[in-house]
């Protein structure tokens, strides 16, 4: 009887072996701090940003790719950078509303050997290995969140960034759920960890579930013009930073 291919290819089971040489640990850990280090310097000077996140698989002519779409448009009347995974689908729809309404569009891309191409509706996007440094930097330059229907990495990405502001890591910027026919389930389930005792009553208040694009826009709107000012960072010459 024939044997089954394996499930990973080979040149990826290395991270299966345990511990590494010292030179393999040091040289990763250089690999990440360069990614991080080309993300610093290439974001620092976006803007503030309003990341959306989403589906990769949804088509233009898809209900959530039109209301992505204006979320874009309505970030950029704002006068906020949107920023996404820079893919396609509903991060493309998010960049396209931006970017055609004269807002400015960036993104943070991975590299998949399958979906994840840069879409054509940034001023500026960079791509990156690991997910874990893209997370940091959807993160680290916006002050809200947009999370359109999406799969497990939509997942992973609004439970983190929710993780995040629940435990006080980051500021407690608003967090918005769009599409209450797909999320409805989820908010339900997060009322069943409320009666479970492994939440608090009070972490349903750091997200708002909307079918409306109004009310997302001025649930942001509101908190960020009540709560802060957003200051223009300066370029230094002697960083090498254009200006």
């Amino acid at each position: 009887m024939p044997s089954s291919p394996p499930i990973i290819p080979s040149k990826q089971h290395v991270y299966l072996d345990g511990p590494k040489a010292r030179t393999y640990e040091l040289a990763f850990a250089f690999r990440v701090f360069r990614q991080f280090i080309k993300g610093f310097r290439g974001l620092h000077f976006v803007g503030p940003c309003i990341t959306v996140f989403g589906s990769a698989r949804f088509k233009e002519d898809h209900h959530y790719y039109e209301l992505a779409r204006e979320c874009g448009k309505r970030i950029a009347g704002l006068g906020f950078t949107t920023m996404t995974g820079g893919g396609p689908g509903v991060m493309e729809a998010a960049n396209r509303g931006a970017f055609e309404s004269g807002g400015y569009s960036v993104g943070c891309n991975i590299q998949l050997p399958f979906e994840q191409q840069a879409n054509p509706y940034m001023h500026k996007w960079l791509t990156f290995e690991h997910f874990f440094v893209r997370k940091v930097l959807l993160v680290k330059y916006s002050y809200a969140f947009i999370i359109m229907p999406g799969g497990v990495g939509t997942m992973d990405e609004f439970y983190e960034t929710l993780t995040l502001v629940q435990t006080g890591i980051i500021t407690q910027f608003p967090i918005v759920l769009i599409g209450k026919a797909y999320y409805q389930p989820l908010v339900d389930y997060m009322r069943f960890m409320v009666e479970q005792k492994t939440i608090g009553e009070h972490d349903l208040d750091l997200v708002l579930l909307t079918d409306s694009i109004d009310e997302a826009i001025e649930h942001i709107r509101k908190y960020i013009t009540t709560n802060y000012t957003v200051k223009p960072r300066k370029k230094l010459w002697w960083l090498l930073e254009k200006k």
